[in-house]
């Protein structure tokens, strides 16, 4: 099929324009009918995108479906997938349908709550496909506008401050990534991330103001896009908006940004920091390790100490990523490969968190800890699932938590073993506030008042957990569903990667014995 790429990432932006323009009112049936069209639509997107994934050729590591034309001012759009981004198309189609499930109750503009998610998804669809510098970073930047109004419209007491420092955050790293993308334009005289990524960046080392820069321009380069990547994933210490963001974002704001948003830094440092800046990437191995061993410790310990139930998990979603990022930067076959299955997982995984303190918080109106307790007395059906992701976020084996973490903590141990100890820890702790928080919330007496007429999930609530349930359990039993359609682009891009480190290692070794 012609056009596939492009057909899947804007018929959820068509969906918005027919909204935009053809639905009048707020009473009960245009809200209705608001939310149909939008399921529909994500509906869909995601039957469409199956396509890709039953036409897409694992063996071939080259980009597929490319579509290239002109567009603006002698650039080029263009798209395209491979084996790494393919699995995050996948992701966004499969999550965005149970988000919109999710917000069934919302009352307050929602057709401008529907919209907003289905910009949304056109704009993260087209991060992952995108072929071209210019339109990756407007993709990647037009995604910032969607979840800002979500949160300041649609978010709790504080979501002004939380929006605002969102945007602030993530908006501020990225225009760095901006400056290196000009620089690379320079350099190359193209912005065809498929040319970039054959292209070799000057790595000779020289001075600025008589310091020394190792790795020379791709080390500059490597800086500009890590900081807009860092703050995306987000890595410590530039994590601190994502618990404001998380508290303050409505249900399906918060499992978007921690399924979806979140990968786009990662898959970032997949696409641009590791096969384009490979000699600077090495240099900065050994911080970066260090950094994510610290963010899963850390954040763990600072979840321990949360009073709500968003918080609690958006440090969660904090500590897991950084198994990715030290998967990524083990820059080996099973560091990879557990950091993009760690990714997947934890898109099923954290959502499923968040639509759990979604299910409480809509009967409830509170997120404390503390004004819940005994909830399996009423709840059976919200324990069963509860329990369910609580046991595979803690990574027990025969869940999808388990392979993520068990790969990329075998693909570290062969590059620092002191790092891969320290993460290790990260599981007991996980284990500690992941069955904290349950143990406070579901089980003991029901004695709270309030609580004693609280019902169970209905049956919209239990079909939009039941797909989660599906994919959490067949990857954790049957994880070749991930691995063989990445392992090949995998194995080319760490190829690639240890190619150019030897190549600048002898050219290094050569000048030192020319002086």
């Amino acid at each position: 099929m012609d056009n596939l790429l492009s057909i899947v990432t804007f018929i959820p932006a068509v969906a918005a324009l027919i909204l935009a323009i053809f639905l009048r009112g707020e009473d009960e049936a245009a809200q209705r009918n608001a939310k149909w069209v939008a399921l529909i639509a994500t509906v869909l997107t995601f039957v469409v995108s199956l396509f890709i994934l039953f036409e897409f050729d694992p063996a071939n590591t080259d980009f597929q479906f490319v579509e290239e034309r002109e567009w603006l001012l002698g650039l080029k759009y263009r798209m395209g997938v491979d084996g790494i981004s393919v699995l995050f198309v996948m992701l966004t189609t499969f999550i965005m349908p149970l988000t919109i499930a999710a917000s069934w109750n919302v009352t307050r503009r929602v057709k401008e709550y529907m919209v907003a998610f289905l910009l949304l998804e056109t704009l993260m669809l087209g991060v992952f496909m995108a072929l071209d510098l210019v339109l990756f970073y407007l993709f990647f930047e037009g995604g910032l506008i969607p979840m800002f109004l979500i949160i300041g419209i649609w978010g709790g007491k504080e979501r002004i401050y939380a929006s605002f420092k969102f945007f602030l955050f993530t908006f501020l790293g990225s225009v760095l990534m901006l400056v290196a993308m000009v620089a690379m334009f320079a350099d190359a005289g193209t912005t065809d991330i498929a040319a970039l990524l054959k292209h070799e960046f000057a790595s000779d080392s020289f001075s600025i103001l008589g310091l020394p820069v190792v790795g020379g321009m791709q080390t500059l380069m490597f800086l500009a896009f890590f900081a807009s990547f860092a703050v995306k994933i987000p890595m410590w210490p530039v994590h601190t908006w994502l618990p404001d963001a998380h508290v303050q974002a409505p249900t399906a704001g918060s499992v978007v940004l921690a399924s979806i948003m979140l990968k786009m830094g990662a898959y970032g440092l997949l696409r641009f920091s590791l096969p384009m800046f490979p000699v600077a990437s090495e240099v900065f191995t050994p911080l970066v390790l260090w950094m994510s061993a610290i963010a899963i410790v850390y954040t763990s310990l600072v979840a321990l100490a949360q009073e709500d139930m968003k918080k609690l998990i958006a440090y969660s979603s904090v500590a897991h990523m950084g198994y990715v990022t030290m998967g990524i930067f083990a820059a080996n076959q099973q560091g990879l490969d557990g950091a993009i299955f760690q990714m997947v997982s934890h898109g099923f995984v954290a959502g499923a968190l968040f639509l759990c303190v979604g299910v409480i918080y809509d009967r409830m109106h509170t997120r404390e800890i503390d004004a819940y307790g005994g909830l399996v007395n009423r709840m059976p059906a919200y324990a069963l699932i509860f329990m369910f992701f609580t046991m595979a976020n803690v990574g027990l084996p025969g869940t999808s938590g388990f392979v993520g973490e068990f790969l990329t903590l075998v693909g570290i141990f062969q590059v620092n073993t002191w790092v891969a100890a320290v993460a290790a820890t990260g599981v007991i702790l996980s284990a500690s506030y992941a069955l904290w928080l349950y143990r406070r919330v579901v089980f003991g007496d029901l004695i709270k008042e309030s609580l004693k007429t609280i019902t169970d999930m209905n049956r919209r609530e239990r079909a939009i957990f039941a797909p989660l349930v599906v994919m959490t359990l067949l990857l954790g039993v049957y994880p070749r569903l991930v691995t063989d359609v990445t392992g090949p682009s995998v194995e080319a891009l760490i190829a690639k990667v240890e190619l150019a480190q030897s190549v600048a290692q002898a050219a290094h070794q050569v000048a030192e014995t020319t002086h």
